[in-house]
């Protein structure tokens, strides 16, 4: 019998449900996928960090043959395309983890009882000190769902109002302005990221960046 084969039997190694778990508790919004298709015989946290919970479950496949299914919980982020005069308001920011400085949409983590649209009117006024009218939620995803278990919510702004900004203690970026006709074009120049570039997809598929 493989280790992916074992009989191992409960939700997870201490018995609670995964949205009971302590590290859930931090603030932020946590999106638990719902009712498997496939049996889920255990899952199993194995690491912690503050900024993500990683772990397994062990799956039985349709042939009756069981296996691992590894996953990393994010909790879930807003992206906004926000557009003021004509210019989509983009941050600089330098990214460690990839060691690039990168031009990207206002984004940032939804805390706990938050909307998509409600923190992005919170990330967009911190970020960039503008203050929205309107917004409205364009599209709700999961990211990366070979492995992780994060969603985004893509938010479009408008009537912005300016406020200043107020950055968190730990951020270092600068707002920028892009006109609009330039705007997919600048979040696809390297480096890029994935949520800036499929924001602005989905906005021009609305037809919003005109």
């Amino acid at each position: 019998m493989s280790e992916d084969e074992s009989p191992e039997t409960g939700r997870n190694s201490d018995g609670r449900q995964l949205e009971d778990h302590p590290r859930f508790d931090d603030g932020r919004r946590h999106d638990i996928p719902d009712d498997p298709e496939w049996s889920v015989i255990d899952a199993r946290i194995e690491h912690e960090t503050p900024w993500y919970v990683g772990g397994y479950d062990l799956v039985e496949q349709p042939d009756g043959s069981r296996k691992r299914y590894y996953w990393v919980e994010l909790a879930a982020a807003t992206v906004v395309i926000a557009i003021a005069d004509g210019q989509v308001l983009f941050v600089e920011q330098y990214r460690p983890t990839i060691r690039e400085t990168q031009m990207e949409l206002p984004a940032g983590v939804v805390e706990a009882g938050e909307s998509f649209t409600g923190a992005a009117e919170r990330e967009l006024r911190e970020e960039t000190g503008f203050d929205p009218s309107a917004t409205s939620l364009l599209q709700e995803v999961w990211c990366t769902t070979g492995l992780l278990r994060h969603k985004r919510g893509y938010v479009f702004a408008e009537g912005l109002d300016p406020v200043g900004q107020s950055l968190d203690e730990n951020e270092y970026l600068t707002p920028r302005s892009i006109p609009v006709e330039e705007a997919l074009t600048t979040a696809r120049e390297t480096p890029t990221n994935d949520a800036t570039v499929a924001a602005l997809l989905v906005a021009t598929e609305e037809g919003l960046l005109q």
